[in-house]
């Protein structure tokens, strides 16, 4: 099936009314108007506080909320709602697991494994829980060619191994790394496995029951759905078993001052008012994905990334971080001499979003040796024609700083 590129941009208000070259999709998609309908109808014909009252308005807005709990569960081939849990973001969602799991179970013998490439939200949580407990932290490095370095994995990851926690992709290259196989290394050590996707989630098909990861996190503003929301899926066995985080109403059956009784999953790790509007449009994010064709608009990304990274090289100046095949539409490159933000400060000059610098991930950089990337993140309502005018634009930028 051929991908209709202008169908799809039509959707989103913001693409079509703004005269800018959006490309900072890994930073936060734009939203499509069916999710902004969803939020916008909540508000004004549905709004009421969920679960306990007794009102028509509450008995609506709760049903669409756990409707929502299911269809956003089913999504990433989770068929138990139980195992669903709201947070505010991929960031919260590692810190529950964090502060939760690892408090409760960490001792000073264990080593926790990370990769040098993770999101700052997906090192420093675990850091700090190394720091408290006598935990190690183990780091995987990369090749050559910025991809894992699973002979090392295989070594780092031991009988003491406790947490394996991974991004599905890199946030700064793109680079698809191979959590099939670590997820596995964990399993035989008795590790407990985390991946983060908060940048695979809107790209690539997620079965959390095919993976078998015991946790999988992910953010609602990455894959066309509002801020403010995300998923903690957790393995029910493993969640029933994690003490609570954050205390409040709701995650509570019973409270006296001879002491408390805490509620049943997933209202256990839900204190407090939840964020209704962005669940509902995160489930209605979940429904424009699910209504386009994913393998063609994954086509149509892979095409412009492609012909990008093309262009790209025949500037000679440029270097691309991460040139590997088995990649997302992320493209980070660096220019010889000059420094991010100066590249990314002449595109916005053309009318181009691009983002530059570190992208929450120092100790990649540090790695690598260098201050930061220019990162261009492609999504399916982007165009050839804005490609052609980024490369433009580049080439003129080096023309002025050169």
């Amino acid at each position: 099936m051929t991908f209709n590129n202008q169908q799809f941009r039509q959707q989103f208000p913001l693409i079509m009314e703004s005269d800018q070259c959006y490309f900072d999709s890994a930073a936060t998609s734009q939203k499509p108007q069916m999710v902004i309908d969803v939020i916008n109808e909540y508000y004004t014909s549905q709004n009421a506080n969920v679960h306990r009252a007794a009102h028509k308005l509450s008995a609506v807005a709760t049903a669409k909320f756990e409707l929502a709990r299911t269809n956003i569960g089913k999504f990433i081939g989770c068929h138990n709602s139980k195992e669903i849990i709201f947070t505010k973001g991929t960031t919260e969602a590692i810190n529950l697991i964090a502060q939760s799991y690892g408090r409760a179970n960490i001792k000073a013998h264990h080593n926790i494994v990370v990769s040098v490439s993770e999101h700052h939200a997906n090192i420093v949580p675990w850091q700090q829980l190394c720091l408290e407990t006598g935990a190690q932290l183990r780091v995987i490095p990369l090749t050559s060619t910025h991809e894992f370095d699973l002979l090392t994995a295989n070594e780092l990851i031991d009988e003491n191994t406790a947490i394996v926690a991974v991004a599905h992709a890199s946030n700064v290259t793109g680079v698809i790394n191979p959590i099939g196989h670590l997820i596995k290394l964990a399993k035989e050590v008795g590790a407990v496995s985390v991946i983060d996707g908060a940048q695979t989630v809107a790209h690539l098909p997620i079965d959390v029951d095919k993976l078998d990861c015991d946790f999988f996190v992910f953010s609602g503003h990455k894959m066309y759905g509002p801020t403010g929301i995300g998923i903690l899926y957790g393995k029910e066995v493993i969640l029933e078993a994690m003490p609570v985080w954050q205390c409040g109403g709701e995650m509570i059956k019973k409270v006296s001052f001879n002491g408390t009784t805490f509620n049943q999953l997933p209202f256990k790790f839900e204190p407090g008012t939840p964020n209704i509007s962005g669940v509902l449009g995160l489930s209605a994010a979940v429904d424009f994905i699910k209504a386009q064709d994913s393998d063609a608009a994954h086509q149509y990304e892979n095409q412009l990334t492609n012909y990008l990274a093309q262009e790209l090289k025949k500037i000679d100046e440029t270097t691309i971080i991460g040139n590997v095949s088995d990649k997302l539409s992320v493209i980070s490159f660096i220019v010889d001499d000059e420094h991010p933000s100066d590249i990314a400060t002449l595109l916005n000059q053309h009318n181009i979003a691009v983002r530059s610098g570190h992208h929450c991930a120092m100790p990649l950089m540090e790695y690598l040796n260098i201050d930061g990337t220019i990162r261009i993140s492609i999504a399916p309502y982007n165009t050839l024609e804005e490609v052609d005018k980024l490369i433009e634009a580049i080439k003129k930028a080096l023309e002025f700083l050169i």
